[in-house]
């Protein structure tokens, strides 16, 4: 049995494979501004599970024999919703209101059983996660943005690589702020009487 992940993020496919599942790869393409400004106003939890959905759908079709996961991850900071910031001047921005403070990483994620080809079932789940950063210099927020890492990720930063110094402590899940809670995954998959370990494919 297969995993398709519809998704492109090197740290959702890291995560995966380093739980023993090598997944089938899917780029959704799904235009996610679009998405939710059609949505109209929505919670960070109903927005993330919202474009879960919509990339796990996005990839369904005759060739896909499996399981699809779709996921998708914002950042709250004083009930504010924070995604990609995409450009330096905005993860700067992001980072000086940030630091010292406390936020949490929302990932959504909507599971289709799409064993023999065909939608047969789907289910969703929401991974919240508390996130403490540590009161970082200017300096050090000048040299993170330079690398070019936080612009392409959900609160501009991450915890599995350059960012992982800047952060004093989580409390939740830390797969969630990676952006797939393999611990949500996996009870998902339970719903539909499968168990995680017959998934596991990867260096077996």
């Amino acid at each position: 049995m297969r995993l398709y992940l519809a998704s492109t993020s090197p740290a959702r496919l890291a995560t995966l494979r380093a739980s023993g599942i090598e997944p089938i790869v899917l780029p959704s393409h799904v235009d996610e501004d679009a998405a939710v400004a059609a949505a109209g106003p929505l919670t960070p939890t109903e927005m993330v599970q919202l474009l879960a959905r919509l990339k796990s759908s996005a990839v369904t079709g005759p060739d896909v024999d499996g399981f699809i996961i779709g996921c998708d991850s914002a950042f709250e900071l004083d009930g504010v919703t924070y995604g990609k910031p995409h450009t330096a001047a905005v993860a700067r921005e992001r980072w000086e209101l940030q630091r010292g403070r406390e936020g949490v990483l929302h990932s959504g994620h909507w599971l289709i059983d799409h064993r023999g080809g065909t939608a047969a079932g789907s289910v969703g789940a929401v991974s919240s996660t508390h996130v403490r950063f540590a009161n970082v210099h200017d300096s050090e927020i000048d040299a993170y943005i330079a690398t070019g890492e936080p612009l392409e990720v959900a609160g501009a930063f991450t915890i599995d690589s350059l960012g992982g110094a800047f952060i004093e402590e989580i409390r939740g899940d830390a797969h969630s702020v990676v952006g797939i809670s393999v611990a949500t995954v996996r009870t998902m998959l339970l719903g539909f009487g499968v168990e995680w370990h017959t998934l596991w494919n990867r260096g077996l």
